[in-house]
């Protein structure tokens, strides 16, 4: 319940900014793509480290991404028998905080479906393209999180490279492949806009992702962190 709340919170937020910096119909339109989406990453990157601090966020490891889930449960950092729940719980709250952010500013305003807060690529980037560089991208914030778990006395300022890394994410890769890398974050305004533009890539790539850093993770430091330090704000959560 707390991650379909928090993802919620996140999804509602996303889909808010992006329609008021990315609709041109809106008042508080960037012209500038480039940076919107800096703006963006910076808004997301405070909320998300305020719902990983957050006591909600202590209690439930505020993972608000399946492929955060898979990525800890391959580093032998997360139960696997709660990472289907974590990943339902995901997809829904994203799905709620998508359908409540539609009704807080109306439906879809224009052809491109901005107001729905979907992530999309550069026109002209193939699918293939935007899968590598989705994939890619979660494949280093594996690795980054898996540094944090091995190294606890580095855990304390984890919250801190995690949400600004996926800010930077947001900002380096959101006007070429939309800077999803979150299942979760791309199925909801999918789902609620209909558009469904390379949807394929963006719903498995962080997830290879995950796998793919796992993989380079256990390779690397072939001691692998203790399972309860899975929570994401840097302390130990209930398993």
């Amino acid at each position: 319940m707390v991650e379909f709340a928090l993802t919620a919170v996140l999804m509602f937020v996303v889909v808010t900014a992006v329609r008021w910096l990315l609709d041109p119909a809106s008042p508080a339109y960037v012209a500038d793509l480039n940076l919107a989406l800096a703006v963006i990453g910076a808004v997301v990157a405070v909320l998300l480290l305020g719902l990983i601090l957050s006591p909600p966020g202590r209690r439930s490891g505020a993972h608000l991404n399946p492929a955060v889930s898979v990525a800890l449960w391959l580093m032998r950092a997360f139960p696997g028998r709660a990472v289907l729940p974590y990943a339902v719980a995901q997809l829904l709250g994203a799905l709620a905080g998508t359908v409540l952010a539609r009704l807080a500013w109306g439906p879809v305003l224009d052809a491109a479906a901005l107001s729905d807060g979907l992530a999309q690529p550069s026109p002209g980037l193939a699918p293939l393209a935007v899968f590598a560089l989705e994939a890619v991208s979660f494949a280093a914030m594996t690795l980054l999180t898996g540094f944090f778990l091995v190294h606890p006395e580095f855990v304390r300022p984890m919250p801190y490279a995690v949400a600004g890394a996926v800010g930077v994410i947001i900002a380096l890769l959101g006007p070429v492949s939309g800077g999803a890398a979150n299942p979760a974050r791309q199925f909801a305004p999918a789902l609620v806009s209909g558009n469904t533009v390379a949807l394929w890539a963006y719903l498995t790539a962080p997830l290879l992702g995950a796998a793919l850093g796992a993989l380079a993770h256990h390779y690397l430091i072939p001691k692998c962190a203790p399972p309860q330090t899975y929570c994401l704000s840097g302390r130990p959560a209930p398993s």
